[in-house]
């Protein structure tokens, strides 16, 4: 197995966070939304190590009632962080009624607003209390399009987007935080399935495919490879027709 070091990992991340910071919102803070999962709490947590606790604002966004947000409230209170609760219920409310009888409002829309929601929540927060959005993907979730673009996958820096499932609990280990962050099942927040119910293969497996090259079976492999490719769109920047360009080169 490849050597991990986490020690090394969350030194240098978080000398890169605050240099991001000093470059690109000295003094302003840092604004994570907040699940109580790892990588809301790992990404909370490095902040601190690299900013400061004082500079980093956490926000719980629960849809109405949430039945895990007593993670989201103990991981505030761990790292003595700032925090707010805006209930995003309404606001979805608000989108299906304006849409109601209009259009049919599918599953994977469903599925994705409340993620698009929570991110103009952050956005709203953090140019109120000047601060810079802290975005919580890994390399795990992106390599097979698990997040929801301008959602979840948005952000103005994002400290885990290299790094594996793995590699973030070893990290989040590193910085001292409890295990029960660590190990949360992640939960869609829809059917209740965990990340991996929905995936149909496990983290482990996948991890050791990206930094191992250790293949799964057939059918998990194809299924992977699938999925990476198509939503290898969400990690790049929109397509721009350059007419001019064009012109020149032509």
């Amino acid at each position: 197995m490849y050597n991990f070091d986490a020690a090394d990992a969350v030194k240098k991340c978080s000398e890169w966070l605050k240099k991001w910071f000093d470059e690109n919102g000295k003094g302003c803070r840092a604004v994570i939304g907040i699940s109580g999962g790892k990588d809301s709490s790992v990404a909370a947590a490095l902040c601190c190590h690299a900013l400061g606790k004082e500079r980093v604002l956490g926000v719980m966004m629960p849809d109405g009632e949430q039945a895990d947000i007593d993670y989201s409230i103990d991981l505030c209170k761990c790292l003595d962080i700032e925090n707010i609760t805006v209930n995003i219920h309404e606001a979805m409310n608000g989108v299906y009624s304006a849409l109601n009888g209009k259009l049919e409002i599918l599953p994977q829309t469903r599925f994705n607003l409340p993620a698009r929601i929570r991110m103009s929540v952050l956005y709203a927060v953090s140019q109120s209390k000047n601060g810079r959005v802290i975005n919580t993907c890994n390399l795990s979730e992106d390599w097979v399009g698990y997040s929801t673009r301008y959602g979840d996958a948005a952000g103005d820096v994002s400290p885990l987007s290299h790094f594996t499932v793995a590699e973030v609990k070893a990290m989040g280990r590193e910085l001292g935080l409890p295990e029960k962050f660590i190990e949360k099942p992640p939960i869609d927040g829809l059917c209740g399935k965990t990340d991996e119910d929905n995936l149909g293969f496990t983290y482990e497996t996948l991890d050791k495919y990206i930094r191992e090259g250790i293949e799964p079976d057939e059918q998990i492999k194809n299924k992977i490879d699938t999925m990476h490719e198509k939503n290898l769109f969400k990690l790049s920047f929109m397509p721009c027709y350059d007419y001019f360009k064009e012109k020149s080169s032509s």
